[in-house]
């Protein structure tokens, strides 16, 4: 699989390279073309090209949509059929009888799934920048179950409210009775559903990949076109990233299952690289992603729940609070907020939040929000102009091949 596609891979790079409309050009220029271009689309963002970047984005969108509705049309038996079953779907949620009580049950639990799976795929899928959804949901929800666990001395919280809101159940266990695996599976569900959503979120870069080496064309994908000139220059790579790059890849090509499962399993931002070395080597599809699903949604995502359990444990937050006030000087105006923040939680677990609110949660509850804000707002910023990069490549392509066929 390695030696003759990679052979064959190298000898097409450089025919692509070389050879233009039938006559033979100076790589060189080329890619001095591919660089101008490259900088010219990365100007066009919203806070330097504020119109043309609203513009493009509305046409790559209108562009988008374009293509998606030539695809349902060639897919109307599908499309039917989809319909169909929507229909009886609705007909059975919204017809009174006793199956009701299956269908809440079903319903709560499908949206809890389609919540957390939904918010893997975000974070690994590509759009934009990627939203960190870890850090902004999947890591505080364990971290509230963690402290709520050792508060409570109990991880059978009343459903409902849970998991919308953590309250403590009426009789609470003896002091000392939670444990790491009581609390991991409490969470079992929800980081299991966001490492299915991840791993979800890595096929675009094999499929893209795949489709490429089948058909024979270069795609549009720039990491793509990275990884052809990673492995044209793979012998003379010097720098620390080009070198970690051509070890995944290297990994991946080579071990093939658990050099998949090894690249999963850990937090690595290279990940994308396997997908695309995975499709370009026509790894089987349930090969990529079994290994994918594995590493990410079972071993990566114990590793991360340990993690985040045992530093929100008591004695850790304790500990922690304790070495914030012995700070010189500003220490104990640091300590007082959180003092405060943890003992407001406390009081929501055991039904006293209507005592009042101290002023110490309100600073860090507007703290967090506002972040979350901010990182929701500035991926969303991201999406617009990476899909007003897009239209402007689709631009730069046309006026090309304008140029070839004159």
């Amino acid at each position: 699989m390695a030696e003759n596609g990679k052979n064959c891979d190298q000898r097409r790079v450089a025919m692509n390279k070389e050879q233009h409309n039938g006559n033979f050009t100076d790589p060189s220029s080329m890619n001095e073309k591919k660089r101008k271009e490259r900088e010219e689309r990365q100007n066009i963002v919203l806070w330097r090209q504020p119109l043309i970047t609203l513009q493009y984005f509305s046409l790559e969108t209108l562009v988008i949509l374009k293509e998606w509705t030539s695809k349902l049309w060639h897919r109307q038996s599908i499309v039917v059929s989809f319909l169909l079953l929507l229909a009886v779907l609705t007909a059975t949620y919204y017809v009174e009888g006793a199956h009701q009580q299956y269908v809440q049950r079903i319903e709560k639990q499908f949206l809890l799934y389609a919540y957390w799976i939904g918010l893997g795929i975000l974070s690994s899928v590509g759009l934009g920048t990627g939203l960190h959804t870890f850090l902004l949901y999947l890591g505080p929800h364990i971290a509230s179950v963690t402290l709520a666990a050792y508060e409570c001395n109990s991880v059978n919280f009343p459903e409902p409210p849970y998991p919308d809101q953590i309250i403590c159940p009426d009789e609470e266990g003896p002091e000392g009775t939670i444990s790491l695996w009581s609390i991991i599976s409490k969470v079992r569900i929800e980081a299991c559903m966001w490492g299915i959503g991840t791993a979800i979120g890595e096929l675009p870069p094999y499929f893209m990949a795949r489709a490429a080496r089948l058909s024979g064309a270069e795609p549009d994908d720039e990491e793509y076109q990275e990884f052809e000139e990673m492995l044209e220059h793979a012998e003379s790579a010097q720098d620390f990233a080009s070198r970690a790059k051509l070890a995944v890849q290297n990994l991946v090509q080579k071990v093939g299952f658990f050099g998949i499962l090894a690249c999963a399993s850990i937090p690595n931002p290279l990940f994308d690289l396997a997908g695309i070395t995975c499709g370009h080597f026509l790894v089987p599809f349930w090969t990529f992603f079994g290994a994918t699903l594995i590493g990410k949604a079972i071993i990566k995502m114990h590793i991360q729940k340990i993690f985040v359990i045992i530093t929100f444990s008591k004695h850790i937050v304790e500990q922690m609070v304790a070495f914030i006030g012995a700070v010189p000087g500003i220490g104990p105006s640091l300590q007082k907020p959180f003092q405060e923040y943890l003992e407001a939680q406390r009081q929501k677990l055991h039904h006293k939040s209507e005592m009042g609110t101290p002023q110490g949660e309100n600073w860090l509850s507007w703290m967090f929000e506002k972040l979350v804000v901010v990182m929701v707002c500035y991926f969303i910023l991201s999406i617009i102009n990476s899909m007003a990069q897009s239209y402007a490549k689709r631009i730069q392509q046309r006026l090309n091949s304008e140029e070839k066929t004159k």
